[in-house]
């Protein structure tokens, strides 16, 4: 089950939903609380518990269908903290757990700025709508991809003040808790990603028992997305592979 990010969309997973297909696997992806053409204001949430809310809900649909196989979850960038938190907050009951490009830790500069500011406005104007101040060149190495973001309708450019404070929130609670994941946890990031810090997942991978981190040298944000990306897949594919019920072999 893919958990997509921030302003995108699970769309924009199609091609590693059809790749996993190929190889057995049935996925299963949505969109998140007022992202892609899940309702709700654009990119707005006021309280993070509602993401993992939600997640619940299409988790416990999604094991209503699988006929009592193992389940998996991949999360990128705000999915993947959103996964890293239900995990640690709802201990489901999962086979794996990937993590992609997780916003595990906040980035210096200004983004990290921006979200001390939002934090601040939110008492007063939780709807406020203000730009996260992201990199987008830095999503992908291919300009290809990049523009077809840019180009989405279904992508959003801002978030509101409550969700800026709320994110960063989360962050702030899942760092260190890296120790409190039981499951089996791959976590991967790209090595030249300016908008989430590989530095997160990797302590976070550390930390957990039964973690591993891959970090992918010259990939960006979106490593699903770098022309590299097969190589991305087939690491998670042996992963999920070794890893059936409760972390027992497949």
């Amino acid at each position: 089950m893919l958990v997509h990010g921030f302003a995108e969309h699970s769309g924009r997973y199609e091609h590693v939903g059809r790749w996993l297909a190929e190889r057995s696997y049935a996925v299963h992806a949505y969109d998140q609380i007022g992202h892609g053409r899940s309702s709700g204001t654009r990119c707005h949430v006021g309280r993070f518990s509602d993401y993992l809310d939600d997640l619940r809900v299409v988790l416990e649909r999604v094991r209503a269908e699988s006929g009592g196989r193992p389940v998996s979850l991949i999360g990128h960038s705000m999915g993947g903290l959103v996964v890293a938190s239900y995990c640690r907050e709802r201990s489901p009951d999962l086979a794996s757990v990937v993590l992609s490009g997780a916003a595990l830790g906040m980035p210096e500069g200004s983004t990290w700025m921006r979200a001390r500011l939002a934090r601040a406005i939110r008492a007063f104007a939780p709807r406020l709508r203000v730009a996260p101040g992201l990199d987008l060149q830095g999503l992908c190495s291919d300009p290809a991809v990049v523009a077809a973001y840019l180009a989405d309708p279904l992508v959003e450019r801002h978030m509101t003040a409550s969700l800026a404070a709320e994110l960063m929130g989360a962050v702030e609670r899942i760092a260190g808790a890296g120790a409190e994941l039981a499951m089996p946890l791959l976590v991967l990031h790209g090595g030249d990603d300016p908008i989430c810090p590989p530095a997160g997942s990797e302590r976070f991978a550390a930390d957990a028992p039964r973690g591993r981190f891959l970090r992918y040298p010259g990939l960006r944000h979106e490593i699903f997305n770098e022309p590299d990306q097969e190589r991305v897949l087939e690491d998670v594919v042996a992963f999920l592979d070794t890893h059936g019920k409760d972390g027992a072999p497949a």
